[in-house]
């Protein structure tokens, strides 16, 4: 799977294109926990993203 497709797989799911890369990731995430796309693809498209600048929030301590 490619950006283009995951894309469009957003779009057919969501119904309605992602605004940010971060949605994509988000998306990304719940696809892999739930074994629709496999670990090798995950990886990938989780390179490809944080290159087109997707960030996972940090957490804050809570100390």
């Amino acid at each position: 799977m490619n950006i283009q497709e995951l894309k469009n797989h957003f779009q057919l799911i969501k119904k309605y294109e992602a605004q940010e890369v971060n949605e994509l990731l988000d998306f990304v995430k719940k696809c892999y926990i739930y074994n629709e796309i496999t670990t090798c693809d995950y990886r990938n498209l989780v390179y490809e993203l944080e290159i087109l600048g997707a960030k996972t929030p940090e957490l804050e301590s809570s100390m």
